[in-house]
């Protein structure tokens, strides 16, 4: 680890000159390069560099106390050193998690798409409650979103929706929310009181870049059709919709949520783009998957990955076994406390498989 760690101080340390260099700075894109590397290795470089700092502070500890000491000043120096030791310890994990192999997809941006499983209405409600939870914390992040695609019933709720969040490491915080989501209450309509269950599923995916998913035009089915449903006074007097077919995957996309026909293909294949994305993915890391134990990380849309019983106001990710009693600031976009456990749950996985 140790060899490891000076290799990348030593190239963090090349890459601060490179970024100084007037010819490099004057290749935006090889700059830009350059800056994306820099910065993902300073965390690494900066704890390293505290590492050493607590081993010369231990050597001279040690060094001290083979010298006689008076008894308080010894003391002192056994306190010290054992809090350095302590220290060294903490150190030695960050350092460990910080060398784990990085995921690719984790400085992306996320399509994510909700949709109502089994309970009906129920589901339909409880779909939109999740998509307002995920727009929350996206808000609470300060990450701008916006709907690609939506089919929102008469009735209230959500039965499919897509959304897009624009912010770098969106990815990082929400890979995990793949999966079937269960609810558990009493629905309003339920006169005798019994607690009802309904689910609905979460896909999140990385944003596809054009330069990693080049489509064949000649592959894609383009039909135009009137919207129907909520979408304003353009729904059902022009051919607004869009439906786009990859023939060669059978994958289908629709989009009416925008009055321009234009828009709304241009929305169809930034979704089409990251579904067959996600395929490409899939594929690649599909031995890797099999081997692991645990769902956390693979991206997997594991059944009942999570339970919010109102009744009594919690929340478990049964991944981890992780419970919480904060449904409604859960709901409110409150996520933080489960992501870190799914992510120090993941870390700990790669942990023992190094």
């Amino acid at each position: 680890m140790l060899d490891k760690l000076e290799f990348i101080e030593s190239k963090y340390e090349e890459l601060g000159e490179k970024l100084s260099d007037p010819d490099i700075i004057a290749d935006q894109d090889n700059w830009r390069k350059y800056v994306k590397e820099h910065s993902h290795l300073e965390p690494i470089v900066n704890q390293y560099k505290e590492y050493k700092k607590v081993e010369k502070g231990i050597e001279e500890s040690k060094e001290m106390l083979r010298d006689k000491l008076d008894k308080d000043f010894k003391d002192m120096v056994e306190s010290e050193l054992s809090e350095l030791n302590e220290r060294k310890e903490e150190l030695e994990e960050s350092l460990r998690i910080l060398l784990l192999p990085k995921d690719p997809n984790d400085d992306k941006g996320v399509m994510v798409e909700i949709r109502a499983g089994a309970g009906g209405s129920e589901a339909a409600l409880f779909a939109g409650e999740l998509y307002r939870m995920y727009t929350r914390y996206a808000e609470r992040n300060g990450w701008k979103y916006e709907i690609m695609s939506s089919n929102i019933p008469d009735m209230g709720g959500i039965k499919e929706i897509i959304f897009l969040i624009d912010a770098d490491g969106a990815y990082s915080r929400l890979k995990y929310e793949s999966g079937v989501h269960r609810v558990q209450r009493i629905p309003a309509t339920e006169s005798g009181g019994r607690i009802h269950t309904s689910t609905a599923t979460v896909a999140v995916l990385p944003e596809a870049e054009d330069v990693e998913i080049e489509i064949n035009q000649n592959d894609i089915r383009v039909d135009v059709y009137r919207s129907s449903g909520n979408g304003g006074q353009s729904v059902n007097t022009t051919d607004s919709a869009v439906r786009l077919t990859h023939v060669p995957t059978g994958l289908v996309v629709t989009c009416q949520d925008e009055k321009s026909q234009l828009k709304n293909k241009e929305k169809a294949m930034k979704i089409l783009k990251t579904r067959l994305y996600e395929i490409e993915q899939e594929k690649q890391n599909a031995e890797q998957a099999q081997n692991r134990k645990s769902q956390v990380g693979t991206g997997d849309r594991s059944e009942r990955i999570r339970t919010y019983n109102y009744p009594q106001g919690r929340i478990t990710d049964h991944r981890i076994g992780l419970t919480l009693y904060k449904l409604e600031e859960f709901l409110d976009g409150a996520l933080d406390e489960m992501i870190d456990g799914l992510t120090t749950t993941d870390q700990a996985e790669k942990l023992k498989m190094q």
